[in-house]
């Protein structure tokens, strides 16, 4: 697989050897050795997909202090997965990293300690998720999409929101952050 450097240093792409022929194709979405050998050694404890309509948006979300790593997949139709370190202390402290997914081969690492959420750029897509943590309501915490001081260029004008997701609160008026060098 190729493990490819993002802008923060602890968000990975990942695009898995692909084996393809005019049969279609296979590919190895996970081996645990190779993903230790990447930097991502917690063992995934859950799994979750979701499926959305065009301009969906969900996020921006994240658990504190149950944090949680996430491995994250398009597996039918593409999305602008998103990642912000929200570790409070971080020298990377609100800035993001977005990148498209789409069922062509290519993941997301989503480290703790980061909001992570996605806007569905495909008519429809199947969003995959591997959780190093189980998902812990009582930790949820949500902020705005649109957070100017986040500054995230969706590439939707009025994206569809849960009722959670349009109430977020703006990144400055977050009390329960991670703590850097703590997660």
């Amino acid at each position: 697989m190729n493990v490819i450097a993002t802008e923060l240093p602890e968000v990975l792409i990942i695009e898995p050897k692909l084996f393809g022929d005019q049969r279609g194709f296979f590919l190895e979405t996970y081996q645990f050795q190779r993903y230790v050998e990447a930097g991502i050694h917690r063992p995934f404890v859950q799994d979750n997909m979701s499926r959305s309509a065009r301009g969906v948006l969900r996020g921006l979300h994240l658990q504190n202090p149950g944090t949680q790593g996430k491995l994250v997949s398009a597996l039918r139709g593409s999305v602008l997965d998103v990642a912000v370190d929200v570790r409070v202390g971080s020298p990377n402290f609100g800035r993001h990293v977005a990148v498209e997914l789409s069922e062509e081969n290519r993941q997301l690492w989503v480290p703790r300690g980061f909001a992570h959420g996605f806007v569905v750029l495909s008519e429809t897509a199947d969003f995959f998720y591997k959780c190093d943590d189980i998902y812990s309501p009582k930790d949820e915490v949500s902020i705005r999409w649109n957070d100017p001081a986040i500054g995230i260029k969706w590439g939707v004008e009025s994206p569809s929101l849960s009722a959670k997701d349009a109430a977020a609160p703006l990144l400055a008026d977050v009390k329960n952050l991670p703590i850097y060098g703590q997660v």
